[in-house]
């Protein structure tokens, strides 16, 4: 793929890591994507993928990962595998990658996706996000790739004390904000961004099923 769309949809609407701007020239988006959309697996919008879910656009895709300011080292909780996608642009930026997906058919697909691009720093577990996973925890960065009513309490729990971040999309079913929660020891404070639309956020502790 050219270089056209790194500069059109990113570089042009304010993204500026070049650790970020790297890690999207690097991964190959086509190869997450349906086989019948592939053509269109660089244009500027969210795509459909199995079990109703989407694989999100690439401008949101960078936005909530730069807002995630990884330096390198970093483990990281994403909420939400999908096509597998977000998992490989953040495990190109961070240490360690831990992905919780609830449906076992999704995350089977995104296993054999990135075990074929060859990250070994990527672990893919099935289960309730919402819940985070507290026997990995505390996680320097956390980041849910679905719409939630409101900050999930296991996740705040979860998120490390020392300038851990969070970055998740809240609101109603129709429209999010994303919002950055930072927690410094017993101080955790939350900013709202852009607006966005994702799927719901499905759980325990989120939107019911």
């Amino acid at each position: 793929m050219s270089e056209g769309w790194i500069n059109e949809q990113l570089v042009a609407r304010g993204i500026q890591d070049p650790r970020v701007l790297d890690a999207m020239r690097r991964v190959p988006r086509e190869l997450f994507v349906p086989e019948a959309s592939q053509a269109l697996a660089y244009a500027d919008r969210a795509l459909p993928i199995d079990c109703g879910q989407t694989i999100s656009q690439p401008f949101m895709v960078a936005v909530m990962t730069e807002a995630l300011m990884l330096e390198g080292g970093e483990l990281v909780l994403e909420i939400g595998t999908g096509s597998g996608y977000q998992t490989a642009i953040l495990a190109e930026l961070a240490g360690r990658v831990i992905s919780i997906e609830r449906r076992p058919e999704l995350a089977d697909a995104a296993r054999t996706t990135l075990a074929s691009l060859g990250y070994e720093n990527v672990e893919i577990v099935i289960g309730d996000g919402t819940l985070g996973l507290a026997a990995r925890a505390p996680f320097d960065r956390i980041l849910v790739t679905a719409g939630a009513p409101r900050v999930p309490p296991a996740l705040g729990e979860q998120l490390s004390p020392r300038r851990g971040r969070m970055v998740i999309p809240i609101g109603s079913h129709l429209q999010q904000w994303l919002t950055i929660v930072v927690r410094d020891g017993d101080h955790v404070s939350e900013s709202m961004r852009e607006a966005c639309v994702f799927v719901p956020l499905q759980g325990q502790d989120g939107w019911p099923d």
